[in-house]
């Protein structure tokens, strides 16, 4: 019988690698000409989480364990590595020292996804799978947080003119900052015995507006894949939010299941 950590570490892996290698990709496009170091660094780490996706194909379900969590802790140093460049890339914006095409909150926003990926294999190699009722909220104020973004990315490099398509954007935003400050509510107010049927309901209606923004987000990458809307959206950028939504909503089925089948 395979051990679920090692299955839950190749799953982790094969999602968040090929992100990570995508966030290279999307930072090397936005940097401009004369910023040929930075290019390169980028380059480097498109490599770097290429080579990573070539070595995960060697590995299967049954594969020992000491070796996965060898596999663990050399991603784990190239997640936090890129998280290092992001926050780097993210001060030199701040501090005007260089200018791009790479909106400050995104590289932000792509520093929370390194460093989260980073903590889920340092949690996966201590052995933790199932998740607490306070994880359960704290994930989901990050996937709230990380949805909240994409609305907003999206409706900044729509063109004006697609006017519809931008106050939908703008809607999405908004409800997905109204979700992100329940979340936190919750998290504050929550006592310290469990309550199942509120963390269920949570989770019921983060489903019902993730699954919309996802179908969103399915059509505009449609759209853009289809030249039919007028954007600065690169269509890997919408197949990439597209993907991380999916994510969420499977999230979100494996903690319904943890609450159906532990006691809090």
């Amino acid at each position: 019988m395979a051990n679920p950590i090692v299955s839950r570490s190749l799953y982790e892996i094969e999602f968040w690698a090929r992100i990570m290698k995508e966030h290279a990709f999307f930072l090397s496009l936005g940097f401009t000409y004369d910023q040929k170091q930075l290019i390169e660094e980028a380059n480097q780490f498109i490599t770097t989480f290429e080579r990573i996706e070539e070595r995960l194909s060697r590995f299967t379900i049954n594969s020992e364990i000491r070796l996965i969590r060898s596999f663990n802790n050399e991603v784990y140093q190239a997640a936090v590595a890129i998280w290092a460049f992001k926050r780097k890339v993210l001060g030199l914006t701040l501090r005007c020292e260089i200018r791009s095409n790479n909106y400050p909150l995104l590289i932000d926003h792509i520093s929370r996804e390194a460093a989260y990926f980073a903590n889920r294999l340092q949690e996966l190699n201590q052995g933790i799978l199932t998740p607490k009722a306070d994880d359960i909220i704290k994930e989901n104020v990050f996937f709230l947080k990380i949805m909240a973004d994409h609305a907003k990315f999206i409706g900044h490099l729509l063109d004006p003119s697609e006017r519809k398509l931008v106050e939908q954007a703008r809607e999405f935003s908004h409800d997905f900052d109204q979700l992100l400050f329940q979340a936190m509510d919750l998290e504050h107010m929550r006592p310290h015995s469990e309550t199942p049927p509120i963390l269920t309901q949570f989770l019921d209606q983060n489903r019902v507006s993730v699954t919309s923004l996802r179908d969103f987000k399915k059509t505009a990458r449609e759209l853009i894949e289809a030249c039919k809307i007028k954007s600065n959206i690169h269509p890997l950028l919408a197949d990439h939010t597209f993907r991380e939504a999916e994510r969420f909503l499977e999230i979100i089925d494996l903690y319904e299941a943890s609450l159906e089948s532990v006691n809090y």
